[in-house]
């Protein structure tokens, strides 16, 4: 089983920046990869970016460009500097450990999420 704690949400104005983190515990496997997903009410969750244990990366087409994902320092740690942000980009953030096949496909792992809230 695994664990998943996010942090660094919060509300901001449009062409801000937010910081979100992820702390993964549990039964995790060293070629595992991280992402993040986003969802908001009426709507699917979907992915933002995922990263793999190698440093490899996908965004989606909406983030790109605005969005860095990152391995932290600690160990199964994932970061998500977000800049430039849009009111599209209010959501429930979603930190998940899955696995990489050339792009991120998520485990169902899922913690208790971290609101973003952006302002026009």
């Amino acid at each position: 089983q695994v664990q998943l704690v996010e942090s660094g949400g919060g509300s901001v104005q449009a062409g801000g920046s937010l910081r979100l983190s992820c702390a993964a515990s549990g039964r995790i496997f060293s070629n595992n990869a991280m992402g993040w997903f986003r969802q908001t009410p009426g709507k699917q969750r979907e992915l933002v970016a995922g990263i793999s244990s190698g440093g490899n990366t996908n965004y989606s087409d909406s983030v790109k460009g605005r969005f860095t994902i990152s391995r932290g320092n600690a160990k199964n740690t994932v970061n998500l500097q977000m800049n430039s942000l849009k009111p599209e980009d209010t959501a429930v953030y979603y930190c998940n450990v899955g696995v990489w096949a050339g792009s991120y496909l998520p485990l169902n792992n899922w913690g208790q999420g971290t609101q973003v809230t952006v302002s026009s």
